[in-house]
């Protein structure tokens, strides 16, 4: 267990394959970047989780690209023969979701039937209305044959409060969050390694992303914190067994956030005054000055009426 922690633990380069590592037994990660989603790494910047039971597997998140899915599909072909039954999407962004028809390609050309695409009850309104502008940046940052070859799939099957998916002799405990990182966070516990693949509602050396309800994200964690995890797997860094421990970085920077806004908001602050005045409590998560910005304004939006 240590050794693959410590293997999943520092950043890696771009490559041709995409690599997996065992966290425990048949249970899989695969480590996006730690950049923002662009041409250079083919938006392979989201972590990837592999389940694999006696029936079947499941992947969680397949990657920002058909090219990076497709990179994905094969190294699950590398390490199991048994067919793809379920596709689980965390949330929306396009980081997450790019690459499930990849997964469908490959079970057409295994002759076997294609996986399920699993998703948060609010998932499909969500990619309705994000995915033209998905397919619009495509184009525009990695090209028009990229884009032109990639199909936005939404669920088949969505979670509506909780669902358990049996790969055979192993379970998933699949659970749709109210709205927190997103509108439509979905978790994923693999009960027979304790492994949770806690999507973006964890974040790792990575700056959070507020594209939901900052006070729904605190309160998820505080429901989360309680769980017997064994192995914690983020939408982005590396996975850690020091849980809940390793929820307190971003527990701290979104409760500094929810303070420093909820006095500028008092102090008679507008929006830019906040912005330019609050600053990250922490120097050393990534994308820093991609993300902390609008995460003030995010913040500022939701709580100015609540003051």
């Amino acid at each position: 267990m240590a050794w693959a922690l410590a293997g999943c633990a520092g950043p890696r380069p771009a490559s041709t394959q995409a690599v997996f590592t065992e966290l425990a037994a048949g249970t899989y990660l695969h480590r996006g970047l730690l950049e923002d989603w662009g041409p250079a790494n083919l938006g392979d910047v989201a972590d990837t989780g592999l389940v694999i039971g006696s029936r079947c597997a499941a992947v969680i998140d397949t990657g920002g690209t058909l090219a990076t899915g497709r990179k994905l599909a094969a190294a699950v072909r590398r390490l199991t023969d048994k067919p793809v039954c379920w596709v689980i999407a965390t949330h929306a962004h396009p980081d997450h979701v790019l690459g499930h028809q990849a997964f469908v390609e490959a079970a057409v050309v295994d002759g076997q039937p294609p996986p399920v695409i699993v998703g948060h009850a609010r998932l499909p309104a969500a990619l309705a209305v994000r995915g033209p502008y998905y397919l619009n940046a495509l184009k525009r940052d990695f090209g028009p044959a990229l884009a032109e070859q990639t199909a936005l799939l939404p669920p088949t099957l969505s979670v509506q409060a909780t669902l358990e998916l049996d790969l055979g002799g192993r379970v998933l405990e699949l659970k749709a969050w109210p709205t927190a990182h997103t509108d439509a966070d979905l978790s994923v516990f693999d009960r027979a390694s304790g492994t949770l693949f806690v999507g973006d509602l964890l974040f790792v050396d990575h700056t959070p992303v507020i594209d939901g309800r900052l006070k729904g994200w605190l309160a998820a964690m505080d429901d989360m914190q309680t769980w017997p995890v064994k192995i914690a797997v983020p939408g982005h860094g590396p996975p850690s067994p020091d849980w809940p421990g390793v929820l307190a970085p971003q527990r701290r920077y979104l409760e500094g956030l929810r303070s420093d806004v909820r006095a500028a908001i008092k102090e008679g602050l507008t929006l830019r005054q906040a912005v330019e005045r609050i600053a990250p409590d922490r120097a050393d998560w990534q994308l820093l000055d991609v993300f902390h910005a609008r995460n003030v304004t995010a913040a500022y939006a939701e709580l100015e009426w609540d003051e």
